[in-house]
């Protein structure tokens, strides 16, 4: 998988998925009603400010709440490629990756503390490191399963059928 690259929206701690895509939205899942509404419960000026590319950059437990998979779908649909945080919500990163809508990436405390708001990011899974291109600050992450990034890549874990063939 090529590196990603893209602008960090840093947010704190306990993001819920209630956050990420409000429950009055759910009446209307089209792509452009999730994608017009992602975030807004964390923040009502988010969803004019993302852009496609754009990465999300989290803290402790992102994606806790209930078990709403409209919340990783409501990432994608903004163009979000992948979030990073210290940790994940265990039922969002599994609608996550299930789904093909974005990319858990967990990082560490000094690259959460090191990355702020508005900088660019490279994330290199390949070689697990996380780079800050404003200061040049490289940070180390988890080794992340090839196997992960490929069924988010095939568009989700339906559309990849026999997973023998993601095997390395």
């Amino acid at each position: 998988m090529s590196p990603l690259r893209g602008r960090v929206h840093k947010l704190g701690d306990n993001v819920d998925t209630d956050q990420i895509i409000p429950a009055p939205y759910l009446k209307d899942l089209s792509p452009q009603n999730l994608a017009a509404h992602v975030l807004e419960g964390a923040d009502p000026s988010f969803p004019k400010r993302i852009k496609p590319g754009d990465l999300i950059v989290g803290g402790w437990n992102f994606g806790s709440g209930s078990s709403r998979e409209h919340a990783p779908m409501a990432l994608r649909y903004a163009g979000v490629r992948a979030v990073l945080a210290l940790s994940f919500a265990r039922i969002f990163y599994r609608n996550a990756v299930d789904g093909g809508h974005v990319i858990p990436v967990v990082i560490t405390e000094e690259a959460y503390r090191g990355i702020n708001d508005g900088d660019e990011v490279e994330v290199d899974l390949e070689s697990s490191v996380v780079r800050n291109l404003r200061t040049g600050t490289q940070y180390r992450i988890e080794k992340f399963p090839s196997i992960i990034a490929k069924i988010v890549e095939a568009g989700g874990i339906f559309s990849v059928g026999d997973l023998s063939r993601l095997e390395d």
